[in-house]
């Protein structure tokens, strides 16, 4: 028999988890060749989400509860929970009700069949704020662009992967992890399936503009060097843009003495080539500083509680 494992970032959902694995645990009692196991991450959220999580592990065995000791963002609410799946399928979804699990079937079947390592759900109309579709739109230019993820695939909070996949990921210890960017870099079998997003039950959205900038930049800096080279290309660009300003500045003032020579033009020039110093500079600093972090050995999470995982504890 196989092993299913459901892996839940939970934040502000005290009113919809309950529903979400509830549902999973009927969907998952449709077919006996797999047995499942649910693993809710509370990623330090201000609600009642853990005593909820908490009361469904004493009751359910299957029901593997994961409390952070602070929020720690999605991806490393997800990291964590990854890395206490045993299943030989992994699925992570949201919390708020909005990933379509009467599709389950659908988006493993692929990885059942080896056909890919990963799958996405693919909705042709996110239900989800502007704001959210605006970021998940730069997010999805930004992966194609950076991560070199193959041109057809769109991703989404909705996947699956399969074991192999898993033990890649979780060998990723750093504090910025960025999971479709581990991904990546270990595979390229990864397949879209559409579906349906549902509405949200309730509540709202948690991804902040802050936290829609975090995600982004873990995805910018922490998996490709492009914008180092863009860097330089821009450096080269200003560069020629200079000598053939200040060869044309030599020769009109060869064929035209009486031309002056403007302030104007030299401030702009000064402010356009100092801008574009500053920007790279501060791209620079963002490499160098999580580089820093890194040496130090950030906790990629910290864990305050464990119930129902390979080893119970508290701290």
């Amino acid at each position: 028999m196989k092993l299913l494992s459901f892996v839940i970032p939970c934040y502000r959902s005290q009113y919809t988890i309950s529903d979400v694995v509830s549902e999973i645990i009927r969907k998952c009692s449709e077919r006996k060749d797999f047995d499942y196991e649910i693993i809710c991450v509370n990623d330090g959220s201000p609600d009642n989400v853990w005593n909820v999580i908490r009361d469904y592990a004493k009751d359910d065995n299957r029901v593997i509860g994961i409390n952070l000791n602070r929020n720690f963002s999605q991806s490393n609410a997800q990291m964590a929970g990854l890395g206490y799946a045993n299943g030989d399928i992994i699925v992570c979804l949201d919390d708020d009700g909005q990933c379509p699990i009467d599709r389950l079937w659908d988006l493993i079947a692929p990885i059942e069949r080896d056909e890919g390592d990963m799958t996405f759900a693919k909705y042709p109309q996110k239900k989800q704020s502007l704001f959210k579709n605006f970021g998940s739109r730069i997010n999805q230019y930004t992966t194609h662009f950076l991560l070199d993820l193959p041109k057809d695939v769109e991703t989404s909070n909705f996947w699956a992967i399969n074991r192999l996949l898993c033990s890649q990921i979780v060998q990723y210890t750093n504090p910025f992890p960025f999971i479709t960017g581990i991904v990546c870099n270990a595979t390229k079998r990864i397949i879209n399936v559409p579906m349906e997003e549902r509405e949200r039950v309730s509540g709202t959205t948690g991804y902040t503009f802050k936290k829609l900038l975090h995600l982004w930049m873990n995805g910018f800096t922490n998996f490709s060097v492009v914008p180092l080279r863009v860097a330089s290309f821009l450096g080269v660009i200003c560069s020629m843009i200079g000598f053939i300003a200040g060869l044309i500045s030599v020769i009109r003032k060869i064929v035209s003495p009486d031309i002056l020579t403007g302030y104007t033009s030299i401030i702009a020039t000064v402010l356009f080539v100092g801008g574009i110093i500053m920007l790279l500079l501060g791209m620079i600093g963002e490499y160098v500083g999580r580089i820093f972090i890194c040496i130090n050995k950030t906790p990629q999470y910290v864990i305050r509680e464990v119930i129902n995982g390979n080893h119970d504890k508290e701290i």
